[in-house]
């Protein structure tokens, strides 16, 4: 194996405008573009990349890594998880540097964290909320391009409203297709200071889809209440997920220990980053519980999640953002070459190229490109 050293590290931010806007129903504010942040780094001949939150607070610290060893990874892990206290999530800089040690290794990132298979079926994670009627639509269309699953978002001020939203979804789809349900109570935006759901609702809202087959309720709580998830999982009869806004690792071990969680959905840009992650999922296995993270970002967020997932993951289901027309595959991976689907099969399959098995077309992409002051 060649050895080299890391070079070079380097952060583009780029925004894709979007029209018509997304209106996700966990942030009162319409989103008028997408911002994706791209760690570039650089090895001899050999590119990693890897996206997520913004980096910001990096800048200065570049020395921490150059001239080291890209496959000293539990070095760069624990470097970056104090950087991560003091500044915000640094996790696109590891995911760049698997992707740079699957590059340099040859082998994609799937077989790199344990090649357990290397494809996942795909659950169609909606984020707007809307009408009935409308929602109901498009899980028809969404069931009808086979999707074997969906994902809705509630956030209505009337949990009923939502409820309603969920049984007009399961009569136009039938029995056939699992519904999974995000509540979004879990975190909330800055500016969102409407109330969230207490234990009684939650408990409420579990027993009445249960009635509608829902395959899993997630985030009905706060992510930091431990007592209060496990409690609910003890009583519902559906399953509980959550995990994605869960940061610290000692949190994930923290719902392990209370038993709060049947699916684990830390996110590796969000929550844990690859190596975290890698060792939270087999936890999760260990007691009996599905990993299945969180994958609504950009593309390189979307294959660092499936890479790891497929690896190691006993997920029967992986996120697939998807909500025509405002936010589809065209959107999400528009730093990609091209859009990551679904194969003729209906699987997220992965191939065996290098690393995260894409490679960035940086002049395609120049026009997106923005500057940090106007990061939002």
């Amino acid at each position: 194996m060649t050895t080299v050293t890391i070079d070079s590290i380097d952060i583009h931010h780029y925004r894709l405008p979007l029209n018509p806007h997304f209106h996700a129903s966990w942030d009162p504010k319409p989103r008028t573009s997408f911002t994706s942040t791209v760690v570039q780094v650089r090895a001899g001949e050999f590119e990693g990349v890897g996206s997520g939150d913004a980096m910001l607070g990096f800048a200065g610290h570049e020395g921490l890594f150059l001239g080291e060893d890209p496959f000293a990874i539990e070095r760069h892990v624990r470097l970056l998880d104090n950087l991560q206290f003091h500044y915000g999530r640094m996790w696109p800089l590891e995911i760049a540097l698997w992707d740079l040690m699957g590059k340099i290794s040859g082998q994609p990132l799937w077989k790199l964290l344990g090649g357990r298979r290397n494809s996942v079926k795909p659950y169609a994670s909606t984020g707007s909320r809307q009408p009935a009627a409308e929602k109901a639509a498009l899980a028809l269309e969404l069931k009808n391009r086979g999707y074997e699953a969906i994902k809705l978002r509630f956030h209505a001020a009337d949990p009923r409203q939502d409820l309603a939203v969920a049984q007009a979804v399961r009569d136009m789809v039938g029995p056939q297709m699992k519904i999974m349900v995000d509540a979004n109570q879990g975190w909330q935006m800055p500016w969102d200071a409407s109330p969230t759901w207490d234990f009684k609702t939650a408990l409420w809202m579990a027993d009445a889809l249960t009635e509608l087959d829902i395959y899993w309720l997630e985030e009905p709580l706060h992510r930091h209440d431990y007592r209060g998830l496990a409690q609910l999982r003890q009583r519902a009869r559906c399953r509980i997920a959550g995990g994605e806004g869960n940061r610290e690792f000692g949190e994930s071990r923290q719902l392990l220990a209370h038993g709060s969680l049947d699916v684990y959905q830390q996110d590796v840009a969000w929550s844990t980053g690859i190596l975290r992650g890698r060792q939270l999922a087999a936890q999760v296995e260990a007691a009996g519980c599905i990993y299945s993270p969180h994958t609504w970002g950009d593309g390189l967020v979307f294959l660092a999640n499936l890479h790891l997932t497929a690896a190691v993951g006993n997920a029967p289901y992986l996120e697939f953002p998807i909500d025509p027309p405002a936010f589809t595959p065209t959107e999400r991976d528009f730093i990609l070459p091209t859009p990551f689907l679904p194969d003729d099969d209906g699987n997220l399959t992965l191939s065996n190229d290098a690393g995260l098995g894409v490679e960035i077309d940086w002049q395609s992409i120049e026009k997106y490109r923005i500057n940090t002051g106007t990061i939002e």
